[in-house]
Formats: structure tokens, C-alpha cells, sequence
């Protein structure tokens, strides 16, 4: 991964791929989006509210999977002293929160026809939440550390870093809570042994997982590329400052 530690080599890749995934995720989400709502069939017991599966599903996905990344960035940052794993991390935790918000809320619409109710202390719901709350607790510990430092770097204090790997506890948590904790949230649907979604409802779901995976690409790559930029400027107006 040190290939990469030259921002201008990052940049040479980034900037081209940044368009590749913004656009080729938008055109897998509409697929997926149009076919989930105009194609496939109601659910038998839940209905059309069943469909909301198509954006809480990915969301679920990527906040999790947001999660990981930026965990794996402050390993890269502890152990290797990458030199873009810090950025990397920021860039991450602004949209992993966004998306891990967007699981809670269409979660809870599609939990009220469902279930009976909006909310349920059980153990995936408040896992989830708490995964939210670390995401606001990184991004505030990440802006008080690139707030105080002053060497320009862009990127999170050894401690942030620390915080990121530390909460990635909470990932395998999310993951069996529905297993070790019985509770109104339905069990894993998707295994490695298969799936409980039949293949009608099951195939557009992978076009949204894969849509709202690209568009979160390019949202980390807009993100690293913006605090590149601005690290660089920061760096430009110390130097005139101190000529």
C-alpha cells in the first residue's frame, strides 16, 4: 500500500476513477432502485413496505462495511505510519455515519408496519446505534486533532486513530446480535449457505448493494481529494507566513 503514500501519485489514480465510480454506481442503483420497486413482487406477509429492504439492506452494508475500512486505515496509520491512512480514515467517517443514520431511519419506517412499532432496544437495532455514536465521536475527535495540527499533514491524531481501531469491536457485535439475542429483527437472510430472499426479490438487491458501494467510493475519493487540497493550501499560507 506505500505505492500509494505519494499524494500525487494517489491523485494521478484517483481523479480518473472518481467519475468511473460515481456514475457507473448511479446507473447500478437505478437498475436495482426501478427494478425493486416496479418489477418485483410484494412480499406475502409484508407487503410493499418490503421494499424499503433495498436501501436499508446497502445502508446496513455500508455502514459496517465503513466502519472496517476506516478501522483497517488506523491499523495502516498505527502500525506503518501510512501517510495517507489518516485522510483516508476522515474521509471515511462522514458518509459511513450518513449511511449508518439511513439504516436506523428506513429500519424503523419499515419496522413500524412490520413489528407494530418504530423502535426496539433489541440487540441489532442498538448495536447499530451505537456504531452512529462512535461515527460522531470519530469525526469530532478527528476534527479537534486536524484543528491542532500544525504541521499540516491533513490527517488524525495517533489517539483518533486508536479510537477507530478500538470500535471495530462493535462490528462483530452488529453482526451476531440477531443470532445470540432473540428479539423482534428477523435472523441473517443472507449466509453463506444462501439466502431466505426468494431469487425474484433477491436479484435487484444486488444492484443497489453494488450502486450504493460505487457512490460510496466516490464519495471517499471527493473527500481524500478535497482534504489533500486543502492540507496543501494550509501548508502554502504556513510557509508564507513564516517568509
Amino acid at each position: 500500500m506505500h505505492v500509494f503514500a505519494n499524494p500525487t501519485r494517489f491523485l494521478s489514480i484517483a481523479r480518473p476513477l472518481t467519475p468511473w465510480f460515481f456514475w457507473g454506481g448511479l446507473l447500478l442503483l437505478l437498475i436495482g432502485m426501478g427494478a425493486g420497486l416496479f418489477y418485483t413482487p410484494a412480499d406475502y406477509l409484508q407487503g410493499e413496505s418490503v421494499r424499503i429492504l433495498y436501501i436499508h439492506v446497502p445502508a446496513a452494508w455500508l455502514g459496517m462495511g465503513g466502519w472496517a475500512g476506516l478501522a483497517i486505515a488506523s491499523l495502516m496509520q498505527i502500525v506503518w505510519r501510512h501517510p495517507l491512512a489518516g485522510i483516508a480514515a476522515r474521509a471515511i467517517a462522514v458518509p459511513g455515519a450518513v449511511f449508518t443514520a439511513i439504516c436506523l431511519v428506513t429500519g424503523s419506517i419499515w419496522g413500524r408496519p412490520t413489528w407494530g412499532t418504530w423502535w426496539e432496544w433489541d440487540g441489532r437495532m442498538t448495536s447499530m446505534l451505537v456504531l452512529l455514536f462512535l461515527y460522531l465521536g470519530y469525526i469530532a475527535l478527528a476534527n479537534a486533532s486536524s484543528a491542532n495540527d500544525a504541521g499540516g499533514r491533513g490527517g488524525v491524531s495517533r489517539v483518533t486513530a486508536v479510537f477507530g481501531l478500538v470500535g471495530a469491536i462493535n462490528l462483530p457485535i452488529i453482526n451476531r446480535s440477531v443470532v445470540w439475542w432473540n428479539s423482534l429483527h428477523q435472523g441473517p437472510s443472507i449466509t453463506l449457505k444462501g439466502s431466505t430472499i426468494d431469487s425474484s426479490m433477491l436479484w435487484p438487491l444486488g444492484f443497489t448493494v453494488l450502486g450504493f458501494s460505487f457512490l460510496f467510493g466516490a464519495v471517499v475519493l471527493m473527500r481524500m481529494r478535497a482534504l489533500l487540497a486543502q492540507t496543501k493550501v494550509e501548508a502554502r499560507l504556513q510557509r508564507l507566513a513564516r517568509g
